[in-house]
């Protein structure tokens, strides 16, 4: 049983080694040599439990569609407005983002060019908005003059924007810039909006 554990924590420390090197060098510049030295084991090591980069790049993959998955699965009766629900979520996830590297590395070998994956994080995650906002609607919740596909477009991408800006300065709070998104947004797309 202890060299299965072995084995498991392994498996899960090259998976985050192989996530830090995606995400702070892309998917091409990363070598197997430093994702091994990153997890602290041989080269060896890291064959027996990945073929290869892309097989590595896989697990990345799945392990952060299970973190998307564990996100995004709050059931509704517990949040029991849909906007609300989804203004929690998106900060929920982008918190996760901030966290979480293999979830970030996850996100991130969707938009590397060298990278060719089975999973797109960034559809799942526009494809339970949609869910949500036509929850919403349906709810009468969400104001009938708003598309549905527009306002997915609009939380995608706001999303993705406070994510990528807060790589790339430090002064940049995804959660900030998150929280001032819907206080533009909600009183935008609320059907419960006061009338002007």
């Amino acid at each position: 049983m202890a060299k299965q554990d072995r084995a498991v924590r392994t498996r899960q420390e090259l998976i985050r080694s192989a996530a830090t090197a995606f995400d702070r060098n892309g998917y091409a510049l990363s070598s197997l040599t430093e994702i091994s030295r990153g997890a602290g084991v041989s080269s060896g090591a890291l064959h027996f439990h990945f073929s290869s980069k892309q097989a590595l790049g896989s697990a990345v993959e799945e392990s952060a569609a299970q973190s998307l998955g564990d996100i995004i699965a709050l059931p509704p009766r517990e949040h029991p407005a849909p906007l609300r629900h989804l203004v929690d979520t998106s900060h929920a996830l982008a918190r996760r983002l901030d966290e979480d590297v293999v979830l970030r590395a996850g996100f991130g070998l969707a938009a590397d060019a060298t990278w060719m994956g089975d999973v797109t994080l960034w559809r799942t995650w526009r494809s339970w908005v949609r869910t949500t906002l036509t929850r919403a609607r349906h709810e009468a919740a969400l104001s009938p003059d708003v598309p549905i596909e527009d306002a997915v477009s609009a939380v995608t991408a706001a999303v993705v924007g406070a994510q990528a800006l807060g790589r790339f300065d430090v002064e940049w709070s995804p959660e900030y810039a998150l929280t001032q998104f819907w206080n533009l947004m909600l009183p935008r797309i609320s059907a419960m909006a006061p009338a002007e």
